[in-house]
């Protein structure tokens, strides 16, 4: 069982016609740039969260940090604003390095694993091999305890430890965390500690834009000797400003506290949510310091995948006998499997064959046209020249069997050598063929 390649098609990119990875990706992602960046599919929510940090930000520095600019003298009121901006275009990029590359994705397998207890010089018979169902879960030992990684059946490989299948992208990603809809992206392995540093740091944008509009509301009472509600009605920018940061700040803030006590205890919010290790030790946990340099003081692992690379073509597989092979753990269960390879059923026949009925006309219906009939497989066009007009098969060697003599067919063959024949129309027989000669000549 294998995975059959798509098509090839054009693409600005490749060159020579050969694709690359990222025109041949199997998840749910989205390319820019000819592969540079990698998205989730959905990327568009990534848009509202840019607008999200950017609106208040231009109004703060049209309405509050350019009013400070005069109040303050050496430049100080310029750099109110240049901070702010700054900050800004820093949260951004951070943004970006966690919504636009890869976070951890493991490549899947062409192939289903070979079970561990399968030998391959086992003899099962002439053209067979061993039917043998690869177990659904297995057993790995980290840090001395003993851990379950599953088998994933899209991509058909032994899932690491801490990994897990986001049913979004449709990828099975490295410590996988969360699927963030902000950021339109998984949170795994290479993207953690950049999605921490955004919320975190977005948090810090809250706390500074809050703290500037309630000064310049300061400013206002003290230059103008008046209330606080006077001089919040002067500058309303600075209370829409004080209420909307004011709940992003419970909304960041609240996320960055929570993931601080995630990297602490080493868990994951996938694993904090199952209660993973609530009735058991975790075998991840280092301690505090230990956790927080794995985090942000270790490197980063490189991608696993290259995107840009050309796709390598396969070789042409053996067919092998439908009884023998490898199983998943899910095979022989109700339900589709796109990835795997679809096989032929009788009711496209059918339709083939009522093609070739609506071109034959009364008049003349022992003819066949070529292109009709060699739509269908060799091993069926050779079965139907063997079938006559009481569906009877006359001793003749065919594709289907060896030996000479009558055998039963499927009632799909002969109801369609029923709706092809007429009498008179194919021989069986050798003799059948003089037959059918002297009926076109007449």
């Amino acid at each position: 069982m294998y995975v059959v390649p798509p098509p090839q098609r054009s693409d600005p990119g490749s060159a020579g016609g050969d694709l690359r990875v990222y025109q041949t990706w199997k998840g749910n992602n989205i390319f820019f740039l000819q592969g540079r960046f990698i998205f989730g599919p959905d990327v568009r929510s990534l848009f509202l969260t840019i607008f999200l940090i950017v609106a208040p930000v231009a109004v703060f520095c049209v309405f509050v940090a350019r009013k400070l600019m005069d109040d303050f003298s050496n430049n100080l009121g310029i750099s109110i604003m240049v901070a702010a901006v700054v900050f800004t275009v820093y949260v951004l990029m951070l943004l970006l390095l966690t919504s636009g590359r890869d976070p951890g994705i493991i490549p899947r397998n062409a192939h289903p694993p070979e079970p561990e207890n399968f030998d391959g010089a086992t003899d099962v018979g002439a053209g067979q091999t061993p039917q043998l169902r690869l177990p659904r879960f297995k057993d790995v030992e980290v840090n001395g305890m003993v851990v379950k990684i599953k088998y994933c059946d899209t991509c058909m490989l032994y899932r690491p430890p801490r990994c897990s299948h986001c049913s979004i992208c449709n990828n099975c990603v490295e410590r996988f965390d969360h699927h963030c809809p902000w950021v339109g992206q998984c949170i795994g392995l290479r993207n953690y500690r950049y999605f921490f540093m955004f919320v975190f740091s977005t948090t810090l944008l809250c706390i500074y834009v809050f703290a500037f509009c309630w000064f310049y509301i300061t400013r206002i009472m003290q230059s103008d000797s008046t209330s606080i509600w006077k001089a919040m009605i002067r500058t309303p920018a600075s209370i829409v400003l004080i209420v909307y940061t004011f709940i992003s700040m419970w909304f960041v803030g609240g996320l960055s506290a929570f993931h601080l006590y995630l990297i602490s205890t080493n868990q994951t919010t996938y694993e904090n949510f199952r209660y993973r290790y609530d009735r058991r030790a975790n075998p991840y946990n280092r301690g505090v310091v230990e956790n927080f340099k794995e985090i942000f003081c270790s490197s980063i692992p490189p991608s696993k995948n290259s995107f840009r690379a050309n796709v390598p073509r396969e070789p042409t597989l053996p067919t092998r006998p439908i009884a023998g092979g490898f199983m998943s753990p899910n095979m022989g269960k109700a339900g589709d499997d796109i990835e795997v390879g679809r096989k032929t059923v009788w009711g496209d026949l059918s339709s083939i064959v009522d093609r070739g009925e609506g071109q034959v006309t009364n008049n003349d219906r022992t003819h066949v046209k070529d292109n009709e009939l060699n739509e269908i497989s060799p091993d069926i066009r050779s079965t139907v020249e063997e079938v006559g007009e009481q569906g009877s098969v006359h001793p003749r060697r065919s594709s289907w069997g060896r030996k000479s003599g009558s055998w039963e067919m499927s009632p799909e063959v002969l109801a369609l050598a029923a709706r092809m024949g007429e009498p008179n129309h194919v021989g069986g027989s050798s003799g059948g063929g003089g037959s059918l000669t002297a009926e076109r000549q007449q």
